[in-house]
């Protein structure tokens, strides 16, 4: 034990000498003499990132979509899991964009857990969201086990998939931190994306919400109809040293698929990954995050099926407003970074079909495997909603930009709703963060009876209120020095 211990320090003494090591290198790199750069590393905050990528990809067979499409037929395009690691606060912070559905309840611990271990800092400080491929995997390691053992039809993860893809994403952060590079500066910039999505409530003349779209429609009424609110614009941040850009985050509250292609049990990162994927061979040695916006509600354009559903399409929007956004770009110091969570209480769904006995009932008499998988869900989350179990609310702070993760399929008024909060500065906000509670309607979406509200929505209609209040304090920054 006492040589385990000493063996531990050792590391890190010399992953602490390693980062002097870079530090010092990168100002001499920049043209400062050594003396220069030791004073000036006394006097400002060093800052450093790593990145890290992954390929999560799911074998043939492998259920998608949590059991709700066809399973694995093909690979049209591989999936990836894309991080990065920041350095020089007291702990260091990790974000991840998965190329998944969701990852939810016992999945997302362990998600955090491993990446903590990976990167030597704390769970409360890793944030790990999901693109929201529909043409990808759900998991819920615990829903799982219990259509397991109910011999259940319905799949929704093979675990050991599951525990492959993680510790594989694990080691590419641990790995990581053996080349830190410095953040100088952050640079800024946004595009609007021209008729790629738009808000899936529709608003008949009695301003109710009658069209619950989450993707395209051929129903004429619904594209003639007003749409809802919505975000059109893709924002981008991305870190810096000197004149070196490290990596790239971009977000946008789109939809992940084209519906011409979903469905038919070829795996692929989408649109979304397509534009990525150019941008990537555009700018080789630079790491390109994408994460979803809150975009639970919204759909890929508002147009009929026939006209603008094909991925190379869509893809090409989302690219040329990655361009645009690159160009028109704001370029500022790094001085900073903060990091808050805020512990969220969402209360779970009781209605007619939600309740405990309900699911029960629903999982041990339904003979479709999908109706099972759903049933499976919801009571994964009930277990650790009903034993009080708190997700979170999480915000890095740069200062001039704020960076959100959300849980679930939030309603893209909560991402228009934290901009607000913040208005004079620079907000990306990311949904998708902890998937178990499902789609986290705005109140009046309760009130309409939205269709979306039939199968993924495990939340009580007291959700508004909770994640309205949970934004508020977490773009709230507190008073003394950021941790």
């Amino acid at each position: 034990m006492i040589a385990h211990s000493r063996q531990e320090e050792r590391m890190k003494i010399e992953f602490t000498r390693r980062e002097v090591l870079a530090a010092a290198a990168a100002w001499i790199g920049a043209g400062l003499e050594t003396t220069t750069s030791l004073a000036q590393l006394r006097q400002e905050p060093l800052f450093q990132l790593t990145t890290f990528s992954a390929d999560v990809t799911p074998p043939l067979g492998h259920p998608l979509m949590g059991g709700g499409t066809a399973s694995v037929r093909q690979i049209d395009d591989p999936l990836y899991a894309n991080g990065l690691v920041l350095l020089g606060m007291d702990k260091p912070i990790v974000l991840v964009a998965v190329d998944w559905y969701e990852i939810r309840n016992d999945a997302y611990d362990s998600w955090r857990a491993a990446l903590a271990e990976a990167a030597r800092t704390v769970p409360e400080r890793v944030l790990v969201t999901s693109v929201h491929q529909h043409d990808a995997p759900i998991a819920d390691l615990e829903a799982q086990r219990i259509l397991e053992k109910r011999q259940a039809a319905g799949r929704i993860c093979d675990l050991k998939f599951h525990e492959r893809a993680l510790q594989n994403v694990a080691h590419a952060a641990r790995a990581s931190l053996q080349n830190p590079r410095r953040i100088s500066h952050i640079v800024l910039g946004q595009a609007n994306v021209e008729q790629a999505a738009s808000h899936g409530q529709f608003r008949e003349d009695n301003a109710r919400s009658t069209f619950g779209r989450v993707r395209t429609t051929r129903d004429p009424r619904a594209n003639a109809r007003p749409v809802g609110a919505s975000d059109p614009w893709l924002k981008m941040l991305s870190f810096w040293d000197s004149e070196f850009p490290l990596a790239v985050v971009s977000c946008y509250a789109a939809p992940k698929y084209a519906l011409r292609e979903y469905g038919k049990g070829a795996v692929s990162a989408d649109f979304v990954g397509m534009a990525r994927k150019r941008r990537r061979a555009e700018q080789p040695g630079t790491a390109q995050i994408y994460l979803s916006g809150c975009g639970a509600s919204a759909t890929a354009e508002k147009s009929d099926e026939s006209s603008s559903e094909d991925r190379h399409e869509l893809a090409d929007r989302i690219y040329r407003a990655m361009s645009q956004a690159w160009k028109a770009t704001r370029r500022h110091p790094l001085k900073q970074i903060a990091y808050r969570t805020v512990p969220l209480r969402l209360e779970p769904r009781n209605s007619p079909g939600y309740s405990v006995a309900d699911l029960q009932r629903r999982l041990a008499t339904s003979t479709r495997p999908f109706d099972q998988c759903l049933a499976a869900l919801g009571l994964s989350w009930r277990n650790r909603a009903d034993a009080g179990h708190k997700l979170d609310v999480s915000a890095l702070d740069f200062g001039m930009a704020q960076v959100v993760l959300l849980p679930g399929g939030s309603s893209a008024e909560y991402q228009l709703m934290a901009q607000q909060l913040r208005r004079d500065e620079f907000v990306i906000v990311a949904g998708y963060g902890e998937c178990a509670p499902g789609f986290i309607p705005v109140g009046r979406v309760w009130q309409d009876g939205a269709t979306k509200l039939r199968d993924w929505c495990w939340v009580a209609p007291s959700s508004e209120r909770a994640l309205t209040a949970a934004l508020q304090s977490v773009l709230t920054p507190a008073s003394g020095t950021p941790r």
